[in-house]
């Protein structure tokens, strides 16, 4: 029960790593609320889980929804200890639906081929998202005399990839918010920190349209990286708990890489990512 009594917001709580770590959070003790804009999807998560877990339909690019979901675990659980800032990827219509590709949104599109419109989708969805997690989150969590953030990032921050100049760029972002954000709030008692996955298999790469189906996905991302396998949802919400427990309690401002050993290999091919 590493987070007994402790009470966290996940956003993209709904699938992926947020669905594991949302899964993990109430295993070790705490009570959360999880936003996405998948309202369905996230409503049966929580019903999965039971009473410690609530679910809002969100949309991370909305001030207005961000601060939402913060007041309801204060009004619902009296007090906010943790926030996952999670939500990111691709785009989506209002009822949730991924776009009809991922080229729609700029997701995989080359620098010079991208419209303003696509820029700042993916920048709002992959970066202000996070801020405004910050944002929303600290007054709760100087109020409560200290706590966590979290946030995702990527590899994508630290390595070029065609194909991601805005989500790279967002990520690469996040990391330098995170160091930010962690100088600004520690005498409040507030840690900041971000998790970078490498090739992770979640369904924004195997259910996204036009991108490979779950197996093929699975394949490829075991070759990436040193350590033969695909990295799981789980292994990203291992990294979470650590982070949003007090035996972190030390540590703020860093950027925890978690990509089986992808960052650290001279081999890597990166040319493969563009289709992933």
């Amino acid at each position: 029960m590493r987070l007994d009594g402790k009470v966290a917001v996940i956003t993209g709580g709904a699938s992926g790593m947020g669905k594991a770590t949302a899964a993990l959070f109430v295993e070790e003790g705490a009570r959360i609320v999880i936003g996405d804009v998948q309202a369905e999807a996230a409503h049966a998560v929580a019903e999965s889980l039971g009473p410690s877990c609530v679910a809002v339909r969100a949309d991370v690019t909305s001030g207005e929804d961000v601060a939402g979901l913060v007041r309801t675990a204060v009004d619902r659980f009296g007090k906010l200890d943790v926030i996952f800032n999670n939500a990111g990827g691709v785009l989506r219509e209002p009822d949730g639906a991924r776009r009809a590709t991922a080229e729609a949104d700029g997701a995989r599109r080359r620098l010079a081929d991208m419209t303003e419109d696509q820029w700042n989708g993916m920048l709002a969805l992959n970066l202000t998202s996070a801020w405004l997690g910050m944002k929303h989150a600290l007054p709760y969590l100087i109020a409560n005399g200290g706590g966590s953030i979290i946030s995702t990032a990527s590899v994508s921050a630290f390595m070029g990839m065609v194909g991601q100049a805005a989500y790279g760029a967002a990520k690469g972002g996040i990391v330098q918010l995170t160091r930010v954000c962690a100088i600004e709030y520690a005498e409040q008692g507030v840690r900041c920190n971000c998790i970078c996955p490498g090739g992770t298999l979640t369904p924004l790469l195997y259910e996204t349209p036009g991108r490979n189906d779950y197996e093929t996905t699975r394949s490829m991302l075991s070759n990436l990286q040193p350590i033969p396998r695909a990295g799981l949802p789980e292994d990203i919400a291992q990294a979470a708990l650590w982070l949003a427990s007090d035996e972190s309690s030390f540590v703020t401002g860093q950027a925890i890489v978690v990509d089986g050993g992808w960052m650290a290999s001279a081999h890597t091919p990166i040319r493969r990512m563009e289709g992933a």
